[in-house]
């Protein structure tokens, strides 16, 4: 008796550790060397485990009864924000799938994955159905209800089958706009915006702990746009999602920054200013965010038609050097402020020819700038000696530079252009991009500017 009850108490241990298992197969295998499993929840993601990707693709978690049911996601790779995935893990099932780069995940076994992806790929076949019909031009009731009605019975059908599992939040939050009388494809456009948001609960704790919102918001914002103007679309789009976000202020936060970024990233600056003055700086004024707040106002400082961030150069004058305020050097009538540094090979490749492009310009038209981000004065003044048409200024510091921080330069080679006012005109990606630029753009100086120049 004493021997049984040994080998229950040892026995037992196992039993409550290998609850549940993740798995699947990553293919082409070698394009995967790890995967990394998080918890994840609306303010943060919670690490769980991490696992090998074999040879062949195959990993494996095995999961013990302290891993509770919510949201989870499994990162393959590096930046983690963008590659990985989320699923439903309910603590009841294992969860075997397989991922392609291609193709996506699919799920082998995991009974609510499974149907949240049947009920996506059922609504996405009935969309087109519906997207048919209007393509068609017909008016035939028939044909109309046929499609909504179908529509209709899908949501239902899927709504009941995933009654008590986490699919049903995603399910019922996904309803579309499903019109109750014959409606044209332009009404029923309007209509489709109008209602998007009415089966969202932004207060959701499972659709917060996934990628849903932030998904169906920029679907949304980049969906309905205005062909007219492109900004005002966006504008009016992003304060329709702010308003149906309410007063639910973590994920209103999360959401307006992504929203910010993302426009910033695509470079419409009127668009993510927009975001910033209206929405995202108070909440970081609120919560005394200063990193936030530098952020949104560096960019905001630095966006095309913004006045540049005024600075000190050093100017050769008569065997002395004098010291001259961007804001009052008049020596051109366009200026390139370009960040460098002498330990950058881009930089080293492409200011050899910002050079030979500038000084075979006509005098006056063009000066260059050249701020360089270093930690070296020695190397960098060597370096200077290659580019005589430059004016040079030395940013001690490299990534700790006042002037470096003021333009938020955050790698090299890094472009400005600026008019004969120092407003800011383009921010070309690179020497390419500079040269494309005043290729659309040349530079024509007036009599007057050559006079005033030449004096």
């Amino acid at each position: 008796m004493t021997k049984k009850l040994l080998f229950l108490i040892a026995f037992l241990p196992s039993i409550l550790l290998a609850q549940h298992t993740i798995k699947g197969t990553f293919t082409p295998a070698d394009e995967f060397k790890f995967a990394i499993l998080y918890k994840v929840t609306p303010t943060t993601s919670l690490y769980v485990n991490n696992a090998e990707i074999d040879s062949i693709g195959n990993f494996q978690f095995k999961l013990d009864t302290t891993v509770t049911k919510g949201m989870y996601r499994i990162v393959y790779a590096l930046p983690q924000d963008e590659y990985n995935f989320d699923f439903i893990y309910n603590a009841k099932e294992d969860v075997e799938l397989t991922f392609n780069l291609d193709e996506g995940v699919k799920y082998i076994t995991s009974q609510e994955n499974k149907l949240l992806g049947a009920y996506t790929e059922s609504l996405q076949a009935v969309s087109k159905n519906i997207n048919a019909y209007y393509s068609s031009n017909k008016e035939s009731k028939k044909e109309f209800r046929k499609a909504f009605d179908v529509l209709s019975e899908t949501q239902n059908e899927f709504e009941k089958a995933s009654e008590g599992m986490l699919a049903s939040h995603f399910i019922k939050a996904s309803k579309p706009y499903i019109p109750t009388e014959m409606e044209d494809a332009q009404t029923f456009s309007k209509n489709l915006k109008a209602n998007y948001f009415n089966n969202i609960d932004f207060s959701n704790a499972t659709l917060q702990s996934s990628s849903f919102l932030i998904e169906t918001v920029l679907n949304y914002v980049f969906t309905f746009t205005n062909p007219t103007d492109e900004n005002v679309g966006y504008i009016n789009n992003v304060d329709t999602v702010i308003k149906a976000i309410g007063e639910h202020a973590t994920i209103k936060e999360i959401i307006t920054e992504v929203l910010f970024n993302q426009f910033a990233d695509g470079k419409k600056e009127v668009v993510a200013n927009h975001i910033a003055e209206t929405y995202l700086l108070p909440i970081a004024k609120a919560k005394k965010d200063n990193a936030l707040i530098e952020k949104l106002t560096v960019y905001k400082n630095t966006s095309i038609g913004a006045l540049a961030p005024n600075f000190t150069l050093e100017i050769p004058k008569d065997e002395k050097v004098d010291l001259v305020k961007l804001y009052d050097y008049k020596e051109a009538a366009q200026y390139v402020v370009v960040f460098w540094s002498s330990t950058c090979s881009h930089c080293l490749e492409e200011l050899p020819k910002l050079h030979e492009y500038t000084k075979n310009l006509e005098a006056g038209k063009l000066k260059v700038i050249a701020v360089a981000l270093e930690n070296d004065i020695y190397r960098w003044k060597d370096k200077t000696y290659d580019f005589p048409v430059f004016n040079h200024v030395y940013g001690e510091g490299k990534w700790d530079n006042p002037i470096g921080n003021a333009y938020g330069v955050s790698a090299t080679p890094t472009y400005f252009i600026l008019d004969a006012d120092k407003n800011i005109i383009d921010k070309p990606d690179d020497f390419s991009g500079l040269e494309a630029f005043y290729k659309a753009h040349p530079i024509v100086l007036e009599k007057e500017e050559k006079e005033e120049l030449e004096d």
